[in-house]
């Protein structure tokens, strides 16, 4: 069983600033839900709801950043992935007195997932944590519907390598994840599926096209297994607004890569079709990267209009 707590359109090459991509779009009414005002360097918007995701790489390391950044970016739903925390040791009370309850299924040292909203949008419903019919240990998928949402949290599987026995487990769960999206689609049109995909969806998402070439993260089945799903009816929120290469979520520690923008982008919010007139913003948040101990990703988030 799932942990969970009840309580407490500039676009261009972000370059060395906080937020790449930004715009808008028409509003959504969704039920039990009122307005809001988003501030952005472009212009307020009425905006219902902030979406983001965020890779943490180890919640135990990267809560007082979690903290800070809810404090200053105030979204209302986010998703996290590689939590690396048993479910009993999840930081409920430190999130509850941020004024988030959460959902969370976790594991020691490895994987995790987690899902996080403001009070305001009350409790969780229908909460599901492993993919019916799949018997796989690893925790890496959520789902659960709150504030009018669907909100389904991914942590995708890297893969290793290319070939590897943890690639061909890649391509299978990610062709079993299709099948679940498939049916939640149908069942929730207010669908939000998100997380970290561990895949750059074409080469504008990867800093060098001809190093990476096919490898993992890059590889045309692994293209083609995200395009699946894509192909259910949901829409990359980040290209709604932003067509230019050059943004990434995902920089490694090494080789001075987030200083150089030596990125991916495989952080992404899809929104279904039912959601896609709402999008009225999408970004990627650098400044977290820039943090002591950082996360090697970075959030990325949606906005929606929803009145």
């Amino acid at each position: 069983m799932p942990g969970c707590v009840t309580g407490g359109s500039a676009t261009g090459n972000p370059g060395p600033g906080r937020y790449a991509g930004v715009s808008r779009r028409p509003s959504l009414a969704l039920p039990g839900r009122g307005g809001g005002v988003w501030r952005s360097r472009t212009g307020t918007y009425n905006a219902g709801m902030k979406i983001a995701s965020w890779n943490v790489n180890s919640l135990k390391v990267r809560l007082p950043q979690l903290t800070q950044w809810l404090a200053d970016a105030q979204p209302d739903i986010v998703a996290l992935q590689e939590t690396k925390l048993e479910d009993a040791k999840f930081p409920a009370a430190e999130l509850a007195a941020a004024g988030y309850r959460a959902v969370f299924s976790g594991q020691k040292t490895y994987n995790g997932v987690a899902i996080l909203a403001r009070d305001a949008l009350g409790d969780f419903a229908d909460v599901v944590t492993d993919i019916p019919g799949l018997d796989d240990p690893q925790r890496r998928i959520l789902a659960a519907s709150v504030g009018g949402l669907r909100v389904v949290d991914l942590y995708v599987v890297n893969g290793k390598a290319v070939g590897d026995e943890k690639y061909a487990y890649k391509l299978h769960w990610l062709e079993r994840v299709r099948e679940f999206l498939a049916r939640e689609i149908e069942r929730h049109p207010h669908l939000v599926v998100l997380g970290d995909f561990n895949i750059a969806p074409d080469d504008r998402d990867v800093y060098d096209p001809v190093a990476w070439g096919e490898d993992i993260l890059c590889s045309p089945p692994e293209r083609a297994a995200l395009k699946a799903i894509t192909d259910l009816g949901m829409h990359d929120s980040f290209r709604l607004f932003e067509s230019d290469g050059s943004h990434y979520s995902w920089w490694d520690y090494r080789q001075a890569a987030f200083r150089r923008n030596m990125g991916l982008r495989i952080d992404l919010i899809l929104l279904g079709d039912a959601l896609k007139p709402a999008a009225v913003a999408a970004a990627i948040d650098r400044e977290p990267r820039r943090w002591e101990r950082p996360s090697d990703h970075t959030p990325v988030t949606v906005q929606l209009d929803i009145r």
